[in-house]
């Protein structure tokens, strides 16, 4: 995957095992169904290249991170339950075996399906002015994603207001309700971002997948149960991890007292 073309409205940027994904479609980085496609291929190759680890999202310009469906669109003909392609709106709310970490990095307003997209993240990062909502409320329609997910990130009381009011809230707010990892000033915001995704870079892929995995599966499941299918090898990832390389590599680096050389097999 290299640098996409500086006229898309998704740009991409790799380093190393890091991919740098940027919704840039002034003027405020709504997503209609053609850059939900171009969002869904660009997430589906970063899951898919073996020598990619960790991607950052995060908007063009200083305001926006995204607000959201792109009603512009709609009006002109693009449809609410559309083709979305991979992955589902945004490329990433529904892409299934994303077993990579994926960092927020929010640079001004998520509202609406911005705020949907950046909770399909791992870990958010807001800069100071940034600020979020739920408005669909307001429009006589549901945040579907933000109704399923939201209440089990943040406490239920607050996360049932948020949806049956659609009011603003700000980034100290956010954090408070640990809704966001942290906030940072604008301009350090990618910086802390890269560190950040270059600190995960360093750390064992397998181990990470086999999390990611662990902790979907474990989600409505009985505690003995996942238990069970981790135990008894029987997620995917779980089960290459177990007889992998890495997972010897790190036994050995510990018993040597070394840092280990992770490789991803």
């Amino acid at each position: 995957m290299s640098d996409s073309p500086e006229s898309g409205p998704v740009k991409t940027r790799r380093d190393g095992a890091i991919l740098e994904v940027t919704l840039d479609r002034p003027k405020a980085n709504a997503i209609d169904l053609q850059t939900s496609r171009v969002m869904g291929e660009v997430f589906r190759e970063f899951r898919d290249d073996p020598d990619l680890r960790v991607a950052i999202l995060t908007g063009g310009g200083e305001k926006f991170f995204c607000p959201g469906w792109d009603l512009k669109a709609a009006a002109d003909g693009d449809a609410v339950d559309g083709d979305y392609g991979v992955g589902g709106f945004g490329g990433l709310q529904e892409l299934r075996d994303m077993n990579k970490p994926v960092i927020a990095a929010v640079n001004g307003i998520a509202c609406g399906g911005g705020l949907e997209l950046a909770l399909s993240a791992d870990m958010i990062i807001a800069a100071g002015h940034a600020s979020f909502a739920l408005p669909e409320i307001r429009s006589g329609t549901v945040a579907d994603a933000a109704s399923v997910k939201l209440p089990k990130r943040i406490p239920y009381h607050i996360a049932m207001e948020l949806l049956l009011t659609g009011r603003w809230f700000d980034a100290e707010e956010a954090n408070r309700w640990g809704l966001v990892n942290e906030i940072v000033p604008a301009d350090q915001l990618m910086d802390r971002a890269w560190e950040l995704a270059r600190l995960l870079a360093s750390g064992p892929p397998l181990v990470y997948a086999a999390i990611k995995e662990i902790v979907r599966d474990a989600e409505d499941s009985k505690f003995q149960d996942a238990m069970n299918r981790i135990t008894q090898r029987q997620l995917k990832t779980v089960d290459v991890l177990y007889g992998s390389e890495d997972n010897l590599e790190g036994a050995r680096a510990f018993a040597e007292k070394r840092d280990p050389v992770w490789k991803g097999r």
